[in-house]
């Protein structure tokens, strides 16, 4: 029978779930705290504890400013980054489940991955050579992709002399101005909204612009003005794969802009990552990867609005630097980083393998 207990602070639980090398902390009330690891979840093994709803939002209120606390209580929930000890970061979301208060921290690494440690090939660092355009990064939650973008920030941070501004919510990676001048802007403390943030920020004279995700239509139809108007873009979003990135994009849109969005879209864009985690043999995760790159054919067919048939162009363009999801399992099978089983798991078609 597990105990309840008062004398567990929410410092110590960021603190086990840095040294357990967790991905995510789960706090529910009248539950045992639950740790994400390798993708898996369990309540910390050794922690013979129960946080009761009284203990657990005393826990939460002690990491809440007054004006956090306000928000909270106003909106029933609240994103925010909190940093450990001036050392380790989190990415904390707060919120209410049947009356009680919940809290789910994504743990943020202390160092910023580079391309390399990402694996993510020498097409993607030539990508980032260019000075205008849209490069997406998308996926599921939970998939990478804060890392992946964090990586091609720090690239450009590190090989061009440019000025770049984030617009985060919140600020994960904390990045360092090394070649570039890097501005750092966070959601409710430095902006008011994704849109107002992107509607001020040409007269902050920028050349590269991070967006941490493109949530409605004002915001994607900001990116898309800015990536016309002579900026390079970065930026996220939740889709699976390259063309259904292209679609939720474009549906968006209300019928009548449809068509202009699609040529704006064959222009503009230069790149589309998708990823997901996928378990690593013997243990860990590892990325699979769709990369788009755009080309003349792929500009056709976006403009066709034949964008079905992108996958086909994928598969047969890796000479171009492209590959497709189906492509990067059996890669990873062949090198031996996933097993048969895991590749079965998430490859459309298991001839490939």
């Amino acid at each position: 029978m597990k105990t309840k207990t008062k004398n567990m602070t929410i410092k110590e639980l960021f603190q086990i779930a840095i040294k357990q090398k967790a991905s995510d902390l789960h706090l529910v009330a009248d539950m045992p705290p639950i740790l994400r690891i390798d993708g898996n979840i369990a309540p910390i093994k050794g922690l013979d504890i129960v946080i009761d709803n009284t203990v657990l939002t005393k826990m939460v209120n002690s990491i809440l400013d007054a004006e956090q606390k306000k928000k909270f209580k106003e909106e029933c929930g609240l994103d925010m980054g909190y940093s450990l000890d001036g050392k380790s970061r989190f990415r904390i979301n707060i919120h209410h489940e049947r009356g009680n208060v919940g809290l789910v921290a994504r743990v943020i690494k202390d160092q910023i991955p580079t391309l390399e440690e990402l694996e993510l090939g020498k097409n993607v660092s030539d990508i980032l050579n260019a000075h205008q355009g849209l490069i997406l990064v998308t996926g599921p939650t939970g998939c990478g992709k804060s890392s992946t973008l964090a990586a091609m920030i720090n690239h450009i941070n590190t090989n061009r002399n440019t000025n770049i501004i984030t617009l985060e919510d919140p600020i994960e990676f904390l990045f360092q101005s090394k070649k570039s001048i890097i501005i750092q802007r966070q959601l409710g403390s430095d902006m008011v909204s994704f849109q107002k943030g992107l509607k001020h920020v040409l007269r902050q004279d920028p050349d590269v612009i991070m967006v941490g995700e493109m949530r409605d239509l004002e915001t994607i139809a900001s990116v898309v003005t800015l990536a016309e108007t002579g900026h390079l873009v970065l930026a996220t979003l939740h889709t699976y794969s390259a063309s259904q990135t292209i679609d939720r994009i474009i549906d968006i849109f209300p019928s009548h802009q449809q068509n202009q969005i699609r040529m704006q879209l064959s222009m503009i864009m230069k790149a589309i990552i998708s990823q997901k985690l996928i378990p690593r043999s013997p243990k860990g995760r590892i990325a699979t990867r769709e990369v788009l790159i755009n080309n003349a054919a792929v500009a056709n067919l976006i403009r066709e609005n034949k964008i079905n048939l992108i996958k086909t162009t994928i598969e047969t363009s890796s000479k171009q630097g492209m590959i497709s999801h189906d492509q990067d399992l059996r890669r990873l099978y062949q090198q031996k980083l996933i097993t048969k089983e895991v590749a079965q798991t998430y490859i459309s078609d298991p001839s490939l393998l």
